[in-house]
């Protein structure tokens, strides 16, 4: 019998099981122009409706997987580890955990992304450091890896071509928020990024592009179980997203906020959490017999000022200037500065990050489309966070900023973004759950 688009539509929109050919047929058709939009479109919505069950969304990524290029590590003695985020507000987790990472002994060669939306990209926050270089020559990425045990950079443009193809249709055809549309979209870039273990930072909340726990811990499941599948270990941890992360939102304050963080100066839930990515990391990594000792080891790296040193390697090494880890003044900032203050006593209850994430965006630290320039000085930093004590007219926190007009913009997004109650409340945990292989 001779396959067609038509066919494969049919049978998911009848909730029917694929086989792995005709999952390949159609994505490989879409890719080569022979499946048209309007068909690959039907095909989707019928998966957002009808879901796909563990074989279908490990079908679906691995041709989206091989649709481009597999980076090759294996030249690289040891086990190679990567953290990967779905996205949040103030999220610069990989300048941290990385280095902790790697002063213990992890091989952490690591392919991040760009912002897009109100969620940032770890890439944005690297080019904001004066001279960082995010792309390199495979040779490069190697050899850097094996001498200094860490390189971030940016993707190759043919990784997984597929998935780009068919996420902007996603994006323009209401589909985006699908599970199995999504855990496949994630695991065919990682697949093909070459690291031999996974740590997931899958958010949950406001700011996250996942705000239903449940959702998030599904989304967990199956990425680690694709991860399993493919004879790869990994670990999901669910955390929270409702407030932004640590002290600052926006390129260049982010890159000083995480040098405060690996200084110790960090805020003290946000580097829990840091510890706790960084010893899943390390324990992957098989640096620590137990996830007991793999913490004692991430906690000693950052108390004794070895994972900012190898920060500071790092960004010598892609041609960044170090100096930056102990003089900002060297970072971008925006020139001006807005203090948001609280409009009452009481106890900081929420800050909206979702909210937070946009304004910040809208001062021009994000990207709307694609194509759109960053302005890396701008940005939040904030003064106090949930549960801390304000009376009237303290400031929250202060918005750096260059143009009055993405202000006005940013402070009506910002509209009734905290709130404060008179009493105070207890402060939610920042890591939610745990899915393991």
């Amino acid at each position: 019998m001779v396959l067609t688009a038509y066919d494969v539509i049919k049978k998911k929109r009848d909730s029917l099981p694929l086989t792995e050919e005709e999952i390949r047929f159609l994505v490989n058709g879409y890719v080569s122009g022979e499946v048209a939009d309007y068909q690959m479109a039907a095909f989707l919505m019928a998966v957002f409706l009808n879901g796909m069950n563990e074989d279908e969304i490990l079908w679906l990524t691995r041709v989206m997987r091989d649709s481009g290029d597999i980076v090759d590590l294996s030249d690289i003695v040891g086990i190679k580890v990567d953290k990967h985020s779905t996205g949040g507000v103030g999220d610069k987790t990989t300048l941290i955990v990385g280095p902790i990472a790697a002063a213990a002994g992890a091989i952490v060669a690591k392919m991040s992304g760009r912002a897009l939306g109100h969620t940032g990209g770890t890439l944005d926050k690297l080019e904001s450091i004066p001279g960082f270089r995010v792309e390199l020559s495979r040779e490069e990425f190697v050899e850097q890896v094996e001498e200094v045990g860490i390189a971030v950079i940016g993707q190759t443009a043919n990784i997984a071509p597929a998935d780009k193809k068919i996420y902007a249709l996603r994006d323009v055809t209401a589909t985006i928020e699908s599970i199995p549309l999504i855990a496949s979209s994630i695991m065919s870039k990682k697949l093909a990024s070459g690291a031999d273990r996974f740590v997931f930072d899958v958010k949950v909340g406001r700011g996250a592009f996942m705000q239903d726990i449940e959702d998030a811990r599904e989304l967990a499941y199956y990425m680690v179980k694709i991860a399993d599948m493919e004879g790869k270990k990994a670990v999901a941890l669910l955390t929270n997203m409702d407030e932004p992360l640590g002290w600052a939102v926006g390129n260049s304050l982010e890159v000083m906020d995480a040098i405060d963080t690996l200084k110790g100066k960090g805020e003290p839930h946000f580097t829990d959490k840091c510890l706790e990515l960084a010893s899943w990391m390390i324990y992957l990594a098989n640096e620590a017999e137990s996830i007991d000792e793999a913490r004692e080891k991430a906690r000693e790296k950052l108390e004794s000022g070895e994972a900012l040193d190898k920060l500071r390697e790092m960004i010598e090494r892609q041609g960044g200037d170090p100096r930056v880890v102990e003089d900002y003044s060297l970072l971008p900032k925006g020139e001006k500065v807005y203090e948001f203050k609280a409009s009452r006593d009481g106890y900081i209850s929420a800050i909206d990050a979702l909210k937070v994430g946009r304004a910040v965006m809208l001062l021009g630290a994000g990207r709307q489309k694609k194509e759109d320039e960053i302005d890396y000085g701008v940005g939040a930093w904030f003064e106090r966070k949930v549960g801390d004590e304000v009376k009237k007219g303290d400031v929250i926190f202060k918005l750096y900023y260059n143009d009055e007009n993405k202000l006005k913009k940013a402070l009506e997004e910002l509209a009734a973004s905290v709130v404060i109650f008179p009493e105070k409340i207890e402060r939610e945990k920042m890591i939610l759950d745990i899915v393991e292989n």
